[in-house]
């Protein structure tokens, strides 16, 4: 019989500590390797190179009528594919959350655990277009993922680079993934109805994401029942934390110094919102990710469910003009 040696009582702890020591740096490390809820193309590159990074396009994977380029026709090596149009709502209400069962089936097949880091990468075309990457960004979020980035100009600026791409779809293992929502983040539009309905000391600020002309009550989403915004909101247009005809996102720098000259770097709540939780997934993530405003929330419902409530709206145009509109089929996104 081999006789074990005798290991202290303090070599024992030693070791242990040691143990939990290289625990400790390799979560670290795992929590480090993202630089930042934005991620350029060189900093994504050196991930990918490394494998230590898993990439989700937001692309649609194959769509005969799209003219820009989509997942099948080439992306990142190694990225996975996660259509934005998977986390969008019914035609009636397309910024409503998808179910937490609808979004495990979603991420479980692709392998993703919380704690691996992720980037999402979008077609990085335009301002709007960045609301897509945004808003799964938010949602994986609020469902618990704790390492998240989004690659600033998407695959545009990828291939800017001469980059390769690749059409394989890499094989993965599926997850066992469990998620849950964190109440903080979800924002019904019940939930905000009392809220306003409070003391004044207590409302948060709004502010309407969208264009000024969907802001001024010139323009509404086809799935809105009414046009006009929220009582009380102001205005500010996400397309403006960009660089001018470009998907990219400004410097943190810039945006922190074109929130502060717009008066949205405030200490009380805010709400912000647009027509279906698109463009305001953008707001909420330069103010609540990049330039930590922790007191601010995504309505995701937005105008759109709003309008259905009955309740008031500000800007709304009277009923001759809703009439004339209607005659002409005009002042509806189409």
């Amino acid at each position: 019989m081999k006789i074990l040696p005798f290991v202290s009582a303090s070599r024992l702890c030693a070791a242990l500590a040691s143990l939990t020591l290289l625990v400790s740096a390799a979560q670290a490390s795992a929590a480090d390797v993202l630089p930042g809820p934005v991620i350029s193309v060189s900093q994504l590159k050196e991930l990918v190179n490394r494998k230590q990074v898993t990439v989700l396009d937001t692309r649609e994977l194959l769509q005969s009528d799209q003219k820009t380029p989509n997942y099948a026709a080439g992306h990142i090596p190694g990225a996975l594919p996660l259509p934005y149009s998977s986390f969008r709502g019914p035609t009636d209400n397309p910024g409503a959350v998808i179910t937490i069962d609808r979004l495990t089936a979603l991420v479980r097949p692709l392998g993703l655990t919380l704690e691996r880091p992720i980037v999402l990468a979008g077609s990085g075309s335009d301002p709007s277009e960045f609301g897509g990457p945004a808003r799964i960004y938010w949602t994986l979020k609020a469902a618990g993922f704790k390492n998240l980035a989004i690659l600033n100009g998407g695959l545009g600026a990828w291939m800017a680079e001469k980059l390769p791409i690749e059409t394989a779809s890499p094989q993965v293992t599926s997850s066992s993934i469990s998620l849950r929502y964190r109440p903080d983040y979800m924002l019904s539009t019940d939930e905000l109805i009392k809220r306003l309905s409070g003391s004044t000391a207590s409302r948060p600020a709004l502010i309407d994401s969208r264009p000024e002309d969907f802001f001024s009550g010139e323009m509404r989403h086809p799935a809105a029942a009414r046009w006009g915004t929220l009582p009380g909101a102001r205005n500010f247009d996400s397309a403006e934390f960009f660089v001018p005809n470009t998907g990219r996102l400004l410097s943190r720098t810039q945006l922190k110094t074109l929130a502060e000259q717009e008066g949205l770097l405030v200490p009380q709540p805010s709400v912000t919102f647009c027509n279906s939780g698109h463009w305001s997934s953008t707001h909420w993530f330069v103010l609540h990710e990049i330039l930590g405003q922790s007191q601010v929330q995504l309505y995701p419902e937005s105008v759109v469910a709003w309008s259905k409530t009955g309740q008031p709206m500000d800007k709304e145009p009277s009923r001759a003009t809703v009439l004339k509109r209607q005659l002409q089929g005009t002042g509806v996104m189409q």
